[in-house]
């Protein structure tokens, strides 16, 4: 095995000394749709920088510990790419002997951004999209013994005209590191001909029935989707539908999903062909409803399973220090989760950046909302940020290109999609602040057409139409309740933003951000405290949900509950938290 170790002068989480390059991300990568086997191709490839365009020959610049972003410490590489150059892959396989005569799928969670894939030596296809998941069925380009697998990928960043979140070709403030290459687990999958592709679990508790929806590949008329339905080892309910329709389950003393008992139903999904079961998989779903209602004074309010409940987290942009967007660990991973809820919040708004499907999975199970944001793009083409009132019609938003427009729609449609069956997810937010904010109304209604489900977040902070669910308004660092909607819910979707920078735990020495800086923990809590003694009468005048600026530090911001590098919480812990659960109580 070639050396590997962090790379770099930055700071690093304790976890990436638990790091091992024979043994990285063991775990299932996919947990809404579970096989029993399956091949993890995470480890050490070879890896390339080449001019665009150049061939992919020769693909011998070292080793690159995947799935760490070429950028990051963990990659063992720790260098740019940019819109000139193209980074290559290569690794070998082998599809183990036991999976002879099944299909053989190729699954890749993440690459930043257009990624082109070759099989001993033939492209066996692309994908364009830095933040969603893609797969090939790799069977007719498999050859006897070792499998030869390339990756070309260019991501030119904001040089482009993609997605990219928070992402800058030139950091600073509150911009971050580029993100390039594989930054999500590589899989190989065996299944047989016929098999299950897709499941969408949809609760209804109103009517105390789960649907599940498959996708199939390969299916024929008579072929049957079976659903069994548990409680621990009880069967609750199961049902039948031919391949392609919908299976209706319904629950009997249906226990229902809260921050508080996030409970959650095993399902068994099963594809039948001629009576005989040719593909199984498992998955979950919860039995929650989010919904918003006008009160007895008039007030709008948000209500999860129909009743109020007020949602409080902080905004969560998911940066590692050594592994940029990619934790070096799933311990990691759950702490920053864990730490949210120990604080007494019950949501999280995930800023920016798309995560690994097992981290929405360890909302579901531990109990936290999650308000997903579409990371933006193409900011430079505007609009004007208007906060303090409604954006009129003849108001400019962002000239984008065809291109970009459809940049954004195919990935958020993807984003959408793969995430769909998560309980933990209750809103989506196409647009932020007016980055990138281009046809509000159009996004929105393309929003709803995917998922009806949930609420739709139009336009977090500014440049507000009068579409979809929620009025968002930012304010640092205090709440304030500027602008009100009689005909939606009103939410503050940003504020706080208390800078406490920490000597050993700073990304970088000098130009550390924070919308107010502090000189010790106790006077960052004071403050703290005091914010969320101003937001208590704005609860009681309409806002159903705030979110706190922010979970850790970010590279040059140092506004976190958390350093950077997860070692040091900066605030007082139990104070936080007495203050977080008062806010509960006034939503009634």
């Amino acid at each position: 095995m070639a050396q590997w170790k962090p790379v770099g002068d930055k700071i690093k989480t304790d976890w990436a000394n638990k790091v091992n390059p024979s043994n990285v991300l063991p775990e299932y990568p996919r947990p809404i749709m579970e096989r029993s086997q399956w091949q993890n191709l995470n480890g050490l490839w070879n890896y390339a920088i080449r001019n665009r365009g150049a061939a992919g020959t020769n693909i011998n610049d070292g080793k690159i510990l995947v799935p760490f972003a070429i950028e990051s410490s963990l990659s063992g590489v720790q260098k740019t790419v940019g819109k000139d150059k193209e980074l290559w892959y290569e690794r070998t396989f082998s599809v183990p002997a036991a999976w002879s005569g099944k299909n053989i799928l190729l699954h890749f969670g993440a690459v930043d951004w257009k990624a082109d894939v070759f099989l001993n030596d033939i492209k066996i296809g692309s994908h364009k999209g830095g933040f969603s998941a893609f797969s090939f069925d790799i069977t007719p380009y498999l050859t006897n013994g070792q499998q030869k697998l390339v990756v070309r990928v260019w991501d030119p960043t904001t040089d482009g005209h993609q997605p990219v979140g928070k992402q800058r070709t030139k950091p600073e403030g509150i911009w971050y590191t580029p993100v390039t290459g594989i930054w999500q687990t590589v899989w190989l999958e065996p299944v047989n001909k016929k098999h299950i592709a897709a499941v969408y679990n949809t609760p209804n508790i109103d009517e105390s029935k789960l649907t599940v929806c498959t996708k199939t590949d390969g299916t024929q008329q008579g072929d049957v989707i079976s659903v069994v339905m548990k409680d621990g080892n009880k069967i609750v309910a199961r049902g039948k539908a031919i391949a392609g329709q919908e299976v209706e389950l319904f629950v009997q003393n249906q226990k229902l999903w809260t921050p508080d008992s996030p409970f959650l139903y095993d399902l068994e999904i099963s594809l039948l062909s001629g009576g005989k079961t040719v593909d199984v998989v498992k998955s979950y779903s919860a039995m929650r409803k989010i919904s918003s209602v006008r009160d007895g004074a008039g007030v709008w309010r948000m209500q999860l399973n129909n009743k109020n409940l007020f949602q409080y987290g902080p905004l969560d942009q998911g940066y590692w220090p050594d592994g940029l967007f990619t934790a070096p660990t799933e311990e990691a991973m759950i702490y920053d989760i864990k730490k949210t809820k120990d604080m007494g919040f019950n949501m999280i708004r995930k800023h920016m950046k798309v995560e690994p499907a097992r981290w929405y999975t360890a909302c579901d199970k531990l109990g936290i909302l999650v308000w997903q944001d579409m990371p933006m793009g193409d900011i430079q083409h505007g609009p004007d940020w208007q906060n303090h009132e409604y954006y009129q019609e003849t108001g400019r938003l962002a000239n984008r290109s065809a291109e970009s427009e459809e940049n954004f729609k195919r990935e958020w449609k993807a984003i959408i999609g793969q995430f769909y069956s998560y309980p933990s997810i209750v809103v989506w937010t196409p647009f932020n602040e007016a980055w990138g904010q281009f046809k509000t109304e159009e996004i929105t209604a393309f929003t709803k057409a995917l998922d009806s489900t949930r609420l739709i977040n139009s336009a977090s902070g500014g440049n507000h139409f009068k579409t979809g669910d929620i009025l968002d308004l930012h304010n640092y660092p205090g709440p304030m309740m500027y602008l009100y909607d009689f005909n939606r819910t009103t939410v503050l979707g940003e504020f706080g933003g208390l800078g406490l920078p920490l000597k050993g735990h700073l990304w970088q020495a000098d130009r550390n951000w924070g919308y107010v800086q502090f000189k010790n923990s106790k006077e960052v809590t004071d403050r703290y405290v005091e914010l969320l003694e101003e937001l208590k009468p704005m609860i009681r005048q309409g806002f159903s949900a705030a979110v706190y600026t922010q979970t850790t530090d970010v590279e040059g911001e140092v506004n976190g509950l958390m350093t950077y590098d997860r070692k040091v919480i900066k605030l007082d812990e139990n104070r936080v938290r007495k203050a977080n659960l008062e806010l509960y109580k006034l939503y009634k």
